[in-house]
């Protein structure tokens, strides 16, 4: 299980990335909020979108989860 964060800033492309805690690109504690600790970033992009429709996964950190 890791933490995990969504970054509270939009992306260029209006995404708003989720992160692990393990990310080098994890945003800065004012501009993340946690999501809480899931075994797959699948469950965490799921928690993201109840506040940000368009979330996505971090193309570094939760790559299985990030969408073009």
């Amino acid at each position: 299980m890791k933490k995990y964060y969504v970054n509270k800033k939009a992306q260029n492309n209006d995404d708003h990335e989720v992160h692990n805690q393990d990310c080098i690109f994890l945003p800065s504690i004012e501009n993340r909020k946690y999501l809480g600790e899931f075994s797959s970033c699948k469950d965490a992009v799921k928690e993201a979108k109840k506040d940000y429709s368009q979330s996505n996964g971090c193309k570094t950190c939760s790559n299985e989860c990030h969408t073009s």
